[in-house]
């Protein structure tokens, strides 16, 4: 009798219910929260639903023995493998993906296969307003460092303004594995609020006359262009910032296997199955860094904070840009395809096309602004190549 009695407390001690603390119920309330979001209101669901899962299930209190993630095996400036891989619960090996640098670079092998560089080819001055765009950056960056964070963690956080989520986690797990889960939040949380975000922006720097403005047709490309195209940017970005080459080499790597058209079995993988595999291992391994030791901080509300301003700068930087580029070409230029230069593939053009339209309805701005848009995704890459190249020690 006394054996079952001490088996029934023990089993009562060991109960989720027992250990359960209000920092646990307060990650639980905004993984649920997130979870909506991503359900009722559509906020980018493939990878807010696994990060708000993954969440929920990092916080709910375990014995020792059974946990399914340990933050602590990671915040370190080295990661004891051995100890993972013998001591690790079921998200601490999936998140080695995340921590070796694997799903970002697997998950732009499957963007390249979904990205038409066309019509960044048949109007190359794009790359300007997708490198104008990253001003959200390198502000963002400055203004951490201000706030006191080291230069690490304010690079972390300034990835946020490139609109990029896998960049952003590739970023943040080398410079600031200790925000990861906040910076990733983040990141897809202004991603998915694109339409409601850059419009205010985008009409208060520009006037109604400048978003009426029709732009010309772009020119066809040819196949040839589109094969060489993913060669060529390879070359040059790789041999310019080295550290940026697992992003832009899987990147085109994937454009080039779509636009190649003799490996089409390979492009339908990285498309579907690929993706979505690598989304759902990304996406709850991510969600799991959010423990209530680090996410209910001080620091993850001034990385919320400053990742709005990051995204909102990054807007501004390329309309400005893109008003620049209407004074130079005699009003030739909508000032509004500049907003597209944020990374955010392909919600933000459209954003472009949708306020253009609203002004002037024979405006037809979505394949325009689909090259600061394509252009951003580059751009994001090469400033997140220069964080690690100057920060990743």
């Amino acid at each position: 009798m006394d054996v079952f009695v001490e088996s029934i407390i023990g089993l009562v001690n060991d109960s989720g219910f027992v250990n359960l603390h209000w920092q646990n119920l307060v990650m639980i309330g905004i993984a649920c929260v997130l979870a909506f979001l991503a359900i009722k209101k559509g906020f980018e669901p493939l990878l807010l639903l696994p990060i708000a899962f993954g969440m929920l299930l990092t916080n709910l209190p375990c014995p020792e023995g059974f946990r399914i993630f340990h933050m602590e095996f990671y915040t370190g400036t080295q990661v004891d493998y051995g100890r993972v891989l013998q001591e690790g619960g079921l998200l601490d090996i999936l998140y080695l993906g995340v921590k070796l640098g694997i799903y970002p670079p697997l998950i732009f092998l499957g963007i390249g296969c979904m990205t038409d560089f066309g019509p960044l080819i048949a109007n190359p001055k794009s790359f300007l307003l997708g490198a104008a765009a990253q001003l959200g950056i390198f502000f963002t960056f400055i203004g951490a460092m201000l706030l006191g964070f080291t230069p690490a963690e304010a690079g972390g956080i300034g990835i946020i303004g490139g609109a990029d989520g896998p960049t952003a986690i590739l970023v943040a797990k080398t410079l600031a594995p200790h925000l990861l889960g906040s910076i990733a939040v983040a990141a897809y949380s202004y991603m998915a609020l694109v339409p409601v975000i850059q419009p205010p922006i985008m009409k208060a720097l520009t006037t109604k006359k400048e978003r009426s403005v029709v732009m010309e047709q772009l020119r066809p490309v040819s196949k040839t262009e589109k094969i060489v195209f993913p060669i060529a940017v390879t070359l040059i970005v790789c041999l310019v910032v080295p550290s940026a080459t697992p992003l832009i080499g899987m990147l085109m790597l994937g454009n080039l296997m779509k636009e190649s058209g003799v490996v089409e079995r390979l492009v339908k993988t990285a498309q579907n199955e690929m993706m979505n595999i690598i989304t759902i291992c990304l996406g709850v391994t991510v969600g799991a860094t959010a423990t209530a030791d680090y996410f209910l901080s001080k620091e993850t509300l001034l990385i919320i904070v400053l990742g709005l301003i990051a995204f909102c700068v990054g807007t501004a930087g390329g309309v400005l840009f893109g008003k620049l580029m209407y004074i130079f070409t005699k009003g030739k230029v909508n000032p509004l395809i500049g907003s597209a230069g944020v990374s955010a593939v392909p919600m933000a053009a459209r954003v472009s096309q949708k306020v253009g339209q609203k002004e002037n309805p024979k405006n037809f701005l979505l394949m325009h602004a689909m090259g600061p848009n394509v252009a951003g995704v580059i751009g994001s890459a090469v400033a997140a190549g220069v964080l690690l190249s100057i920060f990743a020690k």
